[in-house]
Formats: structure tokens, sequence, C-alpha cells
């Protein structure tokens, strides 16, 4: 395995690559399993080299473990707006997350709805490309782009496009009082109802989801616009059951790295699928599905499904408007299947162009995303 120190050492190992390189960072989303070539990590790149929380900008090597990075904004009360998953309980891997693979796969949790995706806080990436030569992209500030816009198409490339060397965040202040809302005993349609209808209220929703019977809303804010929003929303969903609050600041965030982190598939032997649908599509999605646990978030628009293993959930789901991701499932299901959704042609020709411009020797993460990649990284 490669693990180079230093940007100069991850140009050199990319330029003296002789097949194919799998790239991963601190290994959390699980083996390489059908990838062949060498191993390379970037978690030998770590630390933080900027931040200043006045300016609420963080930058850090790609290898840095997202709980230091957590840690050091906690310090100074910020957080990262998109609250970042961690695989670790649904594919039952070790290893430690991060920052470098979370940009990679574009990680947003919850908040999502509220903030926007992990990308939409990125403002900054450094890469190695195929070629092993450094490409630096964005800055510290949130309109220094110019040209393409690479921060974006590096996050959910899966290093595809070139090895992370260094990302660059736009921070946020951490809420002073957070809530969670509950109501239990609607039925899927009627929950996504009921998240829908929060969703399009004015008291700044900024978790919608559903799981276990149980519809779950929350809010964050100062305590006296949290106790008025909460007062306000028990009276507009009245017509969807009773709704509790809890504002005990660690239940709220536990209940919510639940969401996150899909916990409720950790130790069982389903596949495990992430569907992105639009969020009125949702129900009609469970519907198709009738054997499957699942579990909503982003106000219905994903869709969490364990299933038997080796189903085939994109055939049982037919034609709608989204992807299916198999998140967990054995090596020879990713590969009968695919881990990623089949790109439509027009999309697939542009995402081979680009890999032929960034990576012309085919070397970075080659079938990671086709049909014959595994979900490692």
């Amino acid at each position: 395995m490669l693990r180079p120190q230093s940007e100069a050492e991850l140009c050199d190992a990319v330029r003296g690559a002789e097949g194919p390189l799998w790239i991963e960072g601190g290994g959390t989303r699980g083996p390489a399993r059908a990838a062949k070539g060498t191993r390379l990590s970037v978690s030998g790149l770590s630390g933080i080299t900027l931040y200043e929380p006045g300016a609420l900008t963080l930058v850090a090597q790609a290898g840095t473990p997202v709980a230091q990075i957590e840690a050091a904004l906690a310090a100074e009360n910020q957080r990262l707006a998109f609250e970042p998953m961690d695989h670790r309980a649904v594919l039952g891997t070790e290893g430690t997350p991060t920052i470098g693979g979370v940009v990679a796969a574009n990680v947003s949790g919850p908040r999502r709805i509220q903030v926007g995706a992990c990308r939409d806080a990125l403002i900054g990436v450094r890469f190695v490309d195929g070629r092993g030569d450094a490409i630096k992209n964005g800055g510290r500030v949130m309109k220094n782009v110019t040209g393409y816009d690479l921060v974006k198409l590096m996050a959910g490339s899966h290093g595809t496009l070139g090895v992370l060397s260094e990302v660059s965040f736009k921070v946020l202040p951490q809420s002073a009082v957070r809530a969670t809302l509950s109501t239990a005993g609607l039925d899927v349609a009627r929950a996504i109802a009921a998240l829908s209808a929060a969703l399009g209220s004015p008291f700044e929703i900024s978790g919608a989801a559903h799981r276990d019977d149980v519809t779950l809303l929350r809010i964050e804010g100062f305590e006296a616009s949290v106790k008025y929003r909460a007062e306000r929303l028990q009276q507009l969903l009245s017509g969807f059951g009773d709704w509790s609050v809890d504002m005990n600041a660690a239940e709220v965030d536990a209940t919510w790295r639940d969401i996150a982190n899909a916990t409720m598939f950790a130790d069982t032997d389903e596949d495990v699928w992430r569907i992105s649908v639009m969020p009125g599509d949702g129900a009609a999605m469970a519907a198709r599905l009738p054997e499957a646990r699942v579990m909503f978030d982003w106000g219905g628009g994903l869709i969490w499904a364990g299933v038997a293993p080796g189903t085939d959930l994109r055939a049982a789901l037919g034609d709608f408007r989204g992807h299916a991701t198999l998140v967990r499932g054995a090596a020879e299901t990713h590969a009968a299947l695919g881990t990623f959704h089949p790109e439509p042609a027009p999309l697939a020709a542009i995402s081979a162009g680009l890999r032929a411009q960034f990576d012309p020797r085919g070397i970075l993460n080659p079938g990671r995303m086709g049909r014959t990649g595994a979900h490692g990284g």
C-alpha cells in the first residue's frame, strides 16, 4: 500500500503508478472488494492547515479525521453545516472517517434540507490528477471560484477524477438550542404529508425524518425562537396527531446522529440501499417495496431500504425520478447489480469525457462508479 505523507509525495505516487490505483481515506466504507491495483491511502496527509473562526473558514488536509475537525470546531462553538454520515455502523467497518472521504463521496446528513449538501459548504480543493499534477481550485472565500467549478465537480466523484489532498469549507455556528418534535402511528403517506407541511412552513426545519413508525422534525436556534416555533408547529400539525417536544440537547443530537448514520440497519444481514427521489414520490416508492424495511430522511426525498440479500431493488422500483445506490451488499451483488445507478447515455458520455481529461491513463479508481466497482473509500 502507498501512503504518501505530503502532496509532493502524492504527486510522485500517482505519476509513478504503472497500473490502477485504488484510493482510500480511513477505510470506513469497506475494503476494495472488486478492485484491482495498488491501494493508495491519503491518511498520511493529515492536519488542519488553517482555521479562522471569525471568518467561518476551515482548511484541512484530506486525510484529517472528521472527529479532529469536529473537535476543533466544537471548541469554538461551530460545526460542519452538513453533519456528514459515519458509515461504520451500517457497513460494520472500523477505520477512521476522513474529511477527504466525506468530500469524495459528497456525504451529507439530515441538515441537507436546510443548508445544502457537502458540496455546498465546500469552497476550495487541492487534488492530484491522473497525470500526477497538483491542481488547485476555489479558495478560502465563497466567491473565489473561476473557470471550471472543480470544487463542485470533485465532491461526489469518488476519486475517479483526482486524489484530494486538501479541502476548504465554510462552517457555521453551533445552534444554542435544538429540539425534536415527534409523533407515532402515521403511515408512510401521512408521515410524508406531515413532513412536507412542516417543511413548507416558515418555521425553519433542519431535520425531517420517519422511521420505525415515528415521525420526527428538528428545529434549531435561540431558545425563545425554538419554543415559539415548536408551539406553532404543534398547532400546524395537529391534524397529524399529538406531537411531543424534546429539548434535551444530548437526546436530540443522539436521535439525529442515528438518522444520519442509518443505525437502524446496523447488525442485520440485509442489503442496504440508498434511494434519492422527489420527496413527493417517497410514499409511492416505498409502496413498491412491500418487503423492505425503510427509513425516510430529507422529508421523504431520501429513502434507506433494507432488503433480502441479492435483491435487485432497481428492478423492483422500475422507472422513477431519482437513483438508487447499493450501500451494503456482498461483492457478487455489487458486481452483478452495480453499486451506482446506471447513468443515462448523455450523462455517461459527459462523465467519460471528464475522466479522459483528468485521468487519461484510466488509473484512478477504475470501475468504482461503474458496474464492477465496490463501495470502498
